[in-house]
């Protein structure tokens, strides 16, 4: 009997050892703060552009679909103007490509491809989603043709300015811009680089884009 009591005893005293060890370890343990995203597209539906516009269209599902359901994402198309076609969760992959399949058919009376337009708008959304508590991600998609009135074309000159500006009040803004011409592309980095940096600037041909899925994700945060 006396052993038993003991063995017992000894028995209790390692368990409670092994309990106390385990609630010590997951006090210890930090769980990071999740801080969602929101991903702004802005995607050519121009004319030079419509060739690629398909498989654009998938792009933009694909990447939707690896989003968390808290995330949030804006769809902007780009013509002679830009106007926002979709807001809302990522997971809502029906209302995603309906509006996508309605609102990038080519428009022949709309010529034109307003880049720095749709930049700005995106730019303003970046700063309201900031304010609601998101991490924003512009994502230019398109072949970064200048078309139509030059009013509503890119401004390389302010756009670093800007783009800076931004981030002082969004100083995890990450942009990207994909299925360009490597000349563009290049020019892109030259002009936003300094004020990005590598990390927070994707850039990607239509021959990377396997690539860019993940860069993308990264500079979000993920």
């Amino acid at each position: 009997m006396g052993k038993r009591l003991i063995t017992l005893g000894i028995i209790i005293l390692v368990f409670s050892v092994i309990v106390k060890t385990a609630i010590v370890g997951f006090k210890s343990i930090k769980v990071d703060d999740f801080t969602p995203t929101c991903a702004i597209f802005l995607v050519d539906i121009s004319a030079s552009n419509q060739e690629q516009l398909y498989k654009q269209k998938n792009y933009i599902s694909s990447i939707c679909k690896t989003l968390d359901p808290d995330d949030q994402v804006k769809i902007l198309i780009i013509s002679q103007d830009s106007n926002l076609i979709y807001e809302g969760s990522p997971q809502n992959g029906s209302g995603i490509r309906k509006s996508l399949n309605e609102y990038t058919q080519l428009d022949a009376s709309a010529w034109g491809t307003a880049y720095g337009t749709a930049i700005k708008k995106g730019m303003q959304h970046a700063l309201t989603m900031q304010r609601e508590g998101y991490t924003p991600a512009i994502i230019v998609i398109g072949d970064l043709e200048n078309e139509g009135d030059v009013k509503g074309q890119i401004n390389w000159d302010t756009l670093p300015a800007n783009v800076k500006k931004v981030k002082q009040y969004c100083p995890k803004l990450s942009m990207s811009f994909l299925y360009a011409h490597p000349s563009k592309l290049d020019f892109v980095k030259s002009k936003l680089v300094p004020v990005l940096g590598e990390e927070k600037l994707v850039i990607a041909t239509n021959e990377m884009m396997d690539k860019a899925s993940r860069k993308i994700m990264t500079a979000m945060g993920r």
